[in-house]
């Protein structure tokens, strides 16, 4: 959700994160990750702006923190 948010694609979050495509692939299919692997996308996504936000009885999801000029 928070790199359609970014629009960025696969290759836009593996840069961003230093990691390659493939395990930006693998990882959305459901595979696991190592902890450093998703600490490095949610560093890469936050930011950019994203902010991660807790469960709440809605479910966990993500937000704007502040403008980023990517959203409409």
């Amino acid at each position: 959700m928070a790199r359609a948010a970014l629009k960025w694609g696969v290759r836009d979050l593996a840069r961003e994160a230093d990691i390659t495509a493939a395990t930006v692939t693998r990882i959305e299919s459901g595979k696991t990750a190592y902890p450093s692997t998703v600490d490095a996308i949610q560093k890469a996504f936050e930011a950019a702006g994203v902010e991660f936000i807790p469960e709440n009885g809605g479910g966990a999801g993500v937000r704007f923190a502040r403008a980023t000029g990517n959203e409409k």
